[in-house]
Order: C-alpha cells, then structure tokens, then sequence
C-alpha cells in the first residue's frame, strides 16, 4: 500500500516525461528533409517529391507532439510553476540561437557590402543590378509588421487581465497582418528586377529576407494556435505560457525585420 501511495505522488514539482514517440519520428522527418533537398539542389532526379513528402511527414510529427505538450500542461496539469519556468528559459534560449543564425546572414552580408570586391565592381549594390525601392512595398510591409506588433501586445495585456474577447480580437488581427505581409513578401519577389543567382547581392538579399519569411510563417502559425487556444477555453490569466511564448517569438521577428529593412533594404540600396 505504501509503495503504491509514494507512486502516485513525487517530492518535486518537475514533470518526468513519458516515453514518447515523436523526437525520433521528428529528427527521421527532419534528416530526410534535409537530404533530399541537398540532393534536389545537386540536380538528382525527382529528389523534390522526398522534400513534400519528408515536409508533410515533419508538420504531422510536430503537430501530434505538441497536441501531447497541449494536452499534459492544460488538462493533465503536468506544466507547474517550476515546469513553466523551465519551458519559459528553453524559449528564450531557442530565440537567442535564432538572433545567432540572423547575425550570421547579417556578418555575410556587411562582409561583403562594406568592402565590396573587384568582381562586384568594386561597387554597393553591385553595378548592373537595380535594388527594390525601400519606399514601395518594403515600407508598406514594415508599417504591417510593426502593426502585428501592436495588436498582438494588445492580445498578450487582455489575456493578463483575464479579458478573453480582447485577446481574441487582438490574435486575429495579427495573423491577418502577419497573412498579408506574407502576400506582400511574395508579391515582391515575384516582381524583384534580380534573383537569388545574380551574384553575392542575390544571394545575401534572399537568404535574409527568405529566412525572416519563413520565420514569419512559422510565427503565424505559433498564434494561431494560441488564438485557437484561446478560443477553446485553454488559457487563463494566469496559464498562457503557449500565447506568452509566441508572441516573445512574434517580437524577436519584428526587430529582425527592423534590421533587415534598414541594412539591406534602405542602406543596402
């Protein structure tokens, strides 16, 4: 009776893990992600369809793992202070090693702008390209951006105060600007007067800019699941750490844009 007590009760407040499937079905997903599209870029034959297929595979895993961390911290009860603060540090970590991965696109970039080679011309931006006007659609997608700012801090103090319709309304209006600013990004890269091969310009241009998109695709995603969350009773006042985390993430982005708009776009230009 006594060994059957002390298993149903633990002298800490940290949440042990059970065994779970999805880490090794995540990195498998992940490795055949990754080797296909090296092996697409190296011209092998139909070697995209395994880049769909690894894709479909990985949004699956992660889907189901983080329904399991949904599922353990908001009906289980498993997410405890300590465990909070513990999920709360490995966010902060995870965007500090992404400000790492922006620094580097940026070194490459001030590399190879702030002294330019004699192959470029010896020249910023490289004679025979023609940069995006930073006043057209970039400026229009900075206003957005910094727009989704707003309204999602708007989301974040309504849910602090317990005001789920404000932090509704407040999700909602930042994965449409987050929608449109996507549109946008598209919209000028399909119109761009140069491509991703037109030199070192191309190359860090796209690199930048690309990566920051898909980071805010996947940012836009991360709200809307705190949104739909929302929307399903999930979070309190005091137990939002899913929607506090997105929208940590959700700034992280709005400054790496700030930069990107002012060194590449404005004085890359």
């Amino acid at each position: 009776m006594k060994n059957i007590i002390r298993s149903n009760f633990q002298a800490h407040p940290f949440h042990l893990v059970s065994p779970s499937p999805w880490p090794l079905n995540t990195s498998m997903t992940l490795f055949g992600l990754t080797t296909s599209l090296v092996l697409t870029i190296h011209g092998f034959y139909n070697a995209i369809y395994f880049i769909y297929f690894a894709l479909i595979g990985l949004i699956l895993s992660m889907s189901l793992w983080w329904r399991d961390v949904i599922s353990e911290g908001t009906y289980i009860g498993n997410h405890t202070l300590a465990v909070q603060r513990g999920l709360t540090m490995g966010v902060g970590l995870f965007i500090i090693s992404e400000a790492l991965f922006f620094l580097g696109i940026f070194w490459a970039y001030f590399h190879s702008s702030l002294s330019p080679t004699i192959e470029t011309g010896a020249h910023w931006p490289p004679l025979g390209i023609q940069s995006i006007n930073p006043f057209e659609l970039p400026l229009l997608n900075t206003i957005i951006l910094l727009s989704s700012g707003v309204t999602v801090t708007y989301a974040h103090h309504s849910i602090i105060k317990g005001d789920r319709k404000g932090a509704l309304v407040g999700s909602v209006f930042t994965v449409i600007l987050a929608t449109i600013f996507t549109l946008l990004q598209g919209i000028e890269y399909a119109v761009a007067p140069f491509t991703i091969s037109d030199g070192t310009y191309g190359s860090c241009f796209y690199f930048g800019t690309g990566f920051h998109g898909l980071h805010v695709i996947i940012g836009t995603a991360f709200i809307g699941v705190g949104l739909w969350r929302v929307f399903s009773y999930h979070l309190t006042d005091h137990h939002h750490l899913g929607l506090e985390s997105s929208i940590l993430y959700w700034h992280f982005v709005d400054i790496v844009w700030l930069v990107l708009y002012i060194s590449i776009y404005y004085w890359g230009s």
